[in-house]
């Protein structure tokens, strides 16, 4: 063979060997690529929302979440996450201004937060006195303590009830928060006698609710309602008045809810004893005048003034107990007998608002059980006073009368359009 033959076999090795070795090396690197593709399918890559215990990064710290138990202080826990007796005292001190530590109560919730070294040593320890804030005690350079509000979302809720025998029942029965209740009892004060609620009766509210952290903890405002008492429709539409006496609840005529009196000087009781001329005294075993209205509830319930006035008596006698009487107006007076105890602050000449505090319920006096006797004058004369016509308050501005129209408009198809509760016969039909 010549050198020439030689040299082209030998070439042409070469050339199979470079060939060879070029496309195995590209499999070999498409093989690792289509290896590292499958692998890397396994990885999440999408961004995660940080971790976070009330504001703090939860993944910072090593968390302990526990309930204040009964007869627990709070250096039993800060003592075993490595917080000094000196540093506890600092901090209670220090703390003092924002958040009295004696005041925490077993039941409530703490949280302690400690560094993610070896020392464990608690960096904040976070108390919640309430469902809607918290309070951080901040071991850092400075021991201090600060508040903080939890988010509140609102959420606008419409509901009704039909009364079987009484409004808290009618809410009870749906697990409704009974604070509805209380707002609506406010709402209509000066309008519905809620002692007087006859089963039939029924209501319809749309209202806003405050949730934390998913639980209901309060209603913060009703927007409109509507109770049909004794076959006919109360309404309440909030409204903007733009006045001095600030924002207030109107009829569909415009007219304010807001009555000269309220129809009890309770929030909730029953009537124990109504105004007559004839009545058999439980104490002097006699019969005699009742020229009063009695309210029976706990001993301590708050007594409220019915209306704004000034106090011309605040004292014991041997029949009314502790009493105290109200000049309304050169019209009204009012009286509040068999008191527990009368209100701080309390006294002849103090100007007294509506619905503020008075005293408290109790038995004082010639009493056989806590209530309260309330007793009421017109013209110098005792009158009964579910009977008399409270003289009413300022209707919607004639210049927001249009805006008042649009909002009642609206609020009031939204309360008729809401459903009643079915009867329970017609409950149990349906689940058969």
């Amino acid at each position: 063979m010549t050198k020439k033959a030689y040299f082209i076999l030998g070439g042409s090795i070469l050339l199979i060997v470079f060939l060879w070795a070029f496309v195995n090396g590209e499999v070999g690197k498409n093989r690792s690529l289509d290896l590292l593709a499958k692998n890397n399918e396994n990885i999440d890559t999408t961004p995660h929302e940080p971790n976070y215990v009330y504001h703090f990064e939860a993944d910072s710290f090593v968390v302990h979440q526990e309930i204040l138990k009964p007869k627990q202080f709070l250096a039993d826990i800060l003592l075993k996450h490595h917080i000094s007796y000196p540093e506890i005292d600092l901090l209670v001190k220090n703390a003092k201004a924002v958040f009295d530590t004696r005041n925490m109560r077993s039941g409530h919730r703490y949280t302690i937060l400690c560094e993610r070294d070896s020392s464990q040593r608690a960096r904040y320890f976070v108390y919640e006195p309430n469902k809607r804030e918290y309070v951080v005690f901040d071991f850092g350079d400075t021991i201090r303590a600060y508040k903080m509000q939890k988010q509140i979302l609102l959420e606008t809720r419409e509901v009704s009830g039909v009364i079987q025998s009484s409004l808290f029942e009618a809410l009870a029965g749906q697990k409704i928060n009974i604070q509805v209740a209380l707002e609506m009892a406010n709402v209509f004060a000066w309008t519905i006698d809620f002692y007087r609620i006859q089963k039939g009766d029924f209501f319809k509210v749309i209202y806003d609710e405050e949730f934390v952290d998913g639980e209901s903890v309060g209603v913060s405002k009703i927007h409109a309602a509507v109770f049909n008492h004794y076959s006919s429709d109360y309404y309440a539409i909030f409204f903007e008045n733009g006045d001095e006496k600030g924002d207030d609840y109107f009829d569909e005529k415009g007219k304010s809810l807001r009555k000269a009196f309220l129809k009890s000087p309770l929030e909730f009781g029953r009537i124990s004893s109504a105004y007559t001329q004839k009545r058999f005294h439980p104490v002097q075993k006699r019969w005699k005048a009742h020229l009063g209205t009695d309210y029976a509830a706990p001993t301590g319930t708050p007594i409220l003034a019915v209306g704004d006035g000034v106090v011309t008596e605040a004292q014991f006698k041997t029949y009314n107990g502790n009493y105290v009487k109200i000049k309304h107006n050169s019209t009204y007076t009012t009286q509040y007998l068999h008191m527990s105890k009368i209100g701080a602050g309390i006294k002849p000449g103090t100007r007294v608002r509506q619905g503020q505090i008075i005293g408290y319920v109790g038995s004082t006096g010639l009493a056989t059980g806590p209530h309260v006797c309330f007793r009421f004058w017109k013209n110098g004369r005792q009158v009964d006073h579910r009977k008399e016509p409270m003289p009413p308050s300022e209707p919607v501005k004639a210049e927001l009368r249009e805006q008042f129209e649009v909002r009642k408009n609206e609020f009031k198809q939204k309360l008729d359009n809401i459903p009643l509760p079915l009867p329970e016969t017609d409950v149990a039909k349906q689940e058969v």
